[in-house]
């Protein structure tokens, strides 16, 4: 799939991660991300495993609860920018708001 603008290829990513089971698990995996980065950083060590470790729980979230491919595995610079994007959301509170904006456009599975 080709997309021309980083709006559009949201639309695609929210649809790879239409239950809140998933953005849960991408939430925290973020998360884990941040930290052992900023850890890493401040005492001058090298994490790859960890960070590793936390990506691949993006891949199962969206393997098993989704039950489709990752977005990562065709673009990996819009699919780490849409990540943060939905972290960013999700800890100012403002993703429902964002699922509503795109609901008309989206095919959300609420479990």
């Amino acid at each position: 799939m080709n997309f021309r603008s980083v709006e559009e290829f949201w639309l695609f990513y929210m649809n790879q991660h239409s239950k809140p089971a998933t953005r849960c698990w991408h939430f925290v995996s973020t998360l884990c991300s941040i930290i052992c980065l900023t850890y890493s950083m401040g005492f001058q060590l090298v994490v790859c495993d960890p960070c590793a470790l936390v990506g691949t729980w993006h891949g199962i979230a969206i393997f098993f609860v989704e039950g489709n491919v990752p977005a990562t595995f065709g673009h990996h610079f819009w699919s780490l920018l849409c990540d943060f994007k939905m972290f960013r959301l999700m800890l100012t509170g403002q993703m429902d708001r964002e699922i509503k904006r795109l609901s008309k456009r989206l095919v959300l599975q609420v479990y």
